[in-house]
Order: structure tokens, then sequence, then C-alpha cells
């Protein structure tokens, strides 16, 4: 049994996510979002994530971490604030002693709908699909939910794959 915790970052909401794997069985354990103040400076909107992120994960003590990699799009300053709060998120799980595994958003689309261009819906409908009692709110939170799913894929994947090696 795993316990992993699916990050989908970003300065203003941070989706994340806990679920837990075990052999090929997923079930959902809780999920939300960490919204940062726009008023606020830089470095307290990045404390911000930190410390919703901290809060997490003492209360569900996760093993594993997977978060989503960097869009990156034509507006550099968006760009530019989006890699500093995935920059405090990876700081976060660090300081947690959590390995944390990075899988691009097509990889995670891949995984949990079958194709790397689906939809936000798709991702949220898939997401209910493959964790029934998932009560994830807002795109972000399914999102995060998709990252801990796709890692979990992952892992079975690699542990297969280990097996055959043998």
């Amino acid at each position: 049994m795993t316990v992993i915790l699916g990050i989908d970052p970003g300065l203003q909401r941070t989706g994340w996510g806990i679920i837990v794997s075990q052999s090929n069985q997923l079930s959902f354990i809780d999920c939300g979002v960490i919204a940062t103040q726009a008023s606020l400076s830089l470095p307290e909107r990045l404390k911000q994530l930190h410390d919703g992120l901290t809060a997490a994960v003492a209360e569900y003590r996760p093993e594993e971490a997977a978060v989503e990699e960097t869009f990156v799009s034509v507006n550099g300053a968006s760009t530019l604030k989006l890699g500093q709060a995935r920059g405090a998120i990876l700081l976060t799980l660090s300081l947690a002693g959590l390995t944390a595994f990075e899988y691009s958003a097509t990889m995670i689309k891949k995984s949990v709908v079958g194709t790397g261009h689906a939809e936000k819906g798709q991702i949220a409908m898939m997401v209910k699909t493959l964790l029934p009692a998932s009560q994830a709110k807002s795109a972000d939170a399914a999102d995060a939910l998709a990252a801990a799913i796709a890692h979990a894929h992952q892992r079975t994947v690699n542990t297969l794959i280990a097996g055959a090696k043998r």
C-alpha cells in the first residue's frame, strides 16, 4: 500500500490530491486547492503554498509525490511565476523527505484519459470514474488527482518491468 500525493502547481491555485495505491486498486483519500492571495507579495504567496502543502503532508503522510511539469506559455512572466511556484512546491516536498516524480501534462492525460490532448472536463470525468468516492470540486484538484493516478500507473508498470527482468 502506497499513499501518493498528486500536485497540479500554480501560483494562484495549486491543486493537491491524496490517493492510496494497493496492487492495481486505487482509493480516494482527499483533495483540495491551496489558493494564494493576489494582493500579497510573491514571497508571501510562495509561503502560502509552502504552508498549505506542509499541512497536507503532515495530515496524510504520503510516501511519494507526483508533480505536473511546467507548461511553458507565450507569456514569459506567467511561465516564470509558475516556475517559482513549482520551485517552492518541490522544495517543500524535499524538506518533508518526499521524492517528487515529475510528469508532463501530456503523459498524465494519456495515463488517465487515453489521449494526450484531453480537456479539463474529460480529465475530471475519468478521475471520478477511477476514483468514484472522489470529491474534486475544481479542475485543479481533479488535475492533482490525475497526477497521482498517473504516478500509481507508472509505479505498476515499473514493478512489472522489474519483475520481468528477474
